[in-house]
């Protein structure tokens, strides 16, 4: 684990986004565990199965939490099988952006990604619970766990994915969320009229934007750092370490804690190709998943803190609001909630926020 971090944070100094080199991402610390993974294993029933090879991938930022996860999952894999269940992975775009990953995955030529949900939105439409506005914002890492992971909401929503033919393995979070960035001051809600935003290609996510007053524009990933540079743009949206990543120090003012969309990555596996291991490696993989998942989650909220603290430290302004701010967004964003679940069916919505609700 200490190797990768180091090799990450080499990797992530060779980088350059349009401007100087950005700082490394702040990094989950490598917390002690006594798990299984970690230590020599008893691996006498593998021994009997064929070798299989898995192929994984991201499109996320070098050092983001994606390839974190990613590169974790297959470091634990392979020391619960004694390597004869391996994973080939492909971060940081190499195999396409998270519409291609997911398009490939599908299609058998890759077996899983790990993704953020709007990209997934076009597969599984009923992965646009995840772009009600606010929904997480008052509720702790643990109860959006319970909720995600553990509850009656997660048996329904994977099934959605299930008939896809993908599974959702698991969702990594810690209570974070993607925040603004801008060249604007954000100081009430009044502040987003007129707003020129950069969003990703999401009807919902631009839905939001427009509630508020401001306009969205969606723009291709590596085209934002200049258009920001250039004033196209006020403002864009994305976790801190993402905007690390970037160097959006550079071209940024505010830093606006908006927790407008829970950050939130995806394991997903083609359900074709999971079904097809034997059972012991299926153990083993969702053994690695969720192990992996425990180390990265418990670092993820000093994670956030640091990144943030990096890019204060840069030169932008923290802009930070009380929970009034979110229950007035949500009276604006009301629209995008019906809408929501008008085109999924309410009863996701429903089944998501009693999870909530019940995790308190």
């Amino acid at each position: 684990m200490k190797k990768l971090l180091v090799l990450l944070l080499v990797a992530s100094m060779l980088m350059a986004a349009c401007g100087s080199p950005a700082p490394a991402p702040a990094q989950p610390a490598e917390q002690p565990s006594d798990q299984p993974a970690e230590q020599p294993a008893d691996v006498s029933g593998f021994d009997s199965l064929d070798p299989v090879v898995l192929i994984g991938a991201d499109n996320s930022g070098v050092g983001a939490i994606a390839q974190l996860y990613g590169e974790l999952v297959t470091e634990k894999v392979a020391a619960i099988t004694g390597g004869q269940l391996t994973i080939d992975y492909f971060p940081n775009s190499q195999l396409g952006n998270d519409q291609e990953l997911q398009g490939q995955m599908l299609a058998g030529d890759i077996d899983f990604v790990i993704a953020q949900t709007a990209q997934t939105v076009s597969f599984v439409p009923e992965v646009a619970i995840f772009d009600l506005p606010m929904v997480f914002a008052k509720y702790s890492a643990d109860e959006i766990d319970y909720a995600l992971n553990r509850s009656p909401f997660y048996d329904l929503i994977n099934q959605a994915y299930a008939d896809k033919n993908m599974y959702i393995l698991h969702y990594l979070q810690g209570g974070t969320f993607r925040e603004t960035t801008s060249n604007k001051a954000i100081r009430s809600i009044d502040d987003f009229n007129g707003l020129r935003i950069r969003t990703m290609e999401n009807q919902n996510h631009m839905a939001f934007w427009q509630s508020l007053g401001a306009s969205p524009t969606p723009l291709p990933w590596p085209e934002v750092y200049v258009s920001l540079q250039q004033g196209l743009v006020d403002a864009q949206e994305n976790a801190t370490d993402t905007n690390v990543g970037a160097n959006f120090q550079e071209v940024q003012d505010y830093l606006i804690m908006t927790h407008h969309i829970l950050y939130c990555n995806q394991f997903l596996i083609n359900a074709s190709q999971f079904d097809s291991l034997d059972p012991l490696y299926q153990e083993a993989l969702m053994q690695a998943v969720k192990e992996a998942a425990a180390e990265i989650e418990a670092g993820l909220a000093e994670v956030d803190e640091n990144n943030k603290q990096i890019l204060i430290d840069g030169g932008m302004e923290l802009i930070e609001f009380d929970e009034s701010f979110v229950d007035e967004v949500l009276v604006k964003a009301q629209g995008v909630y019906d809408s929501i679940g008008a085109a999924i069916g309410q009863e996701y919505v429903d089944a998501l926020l009693n999870a909530l609700e019940s995790a308190q």
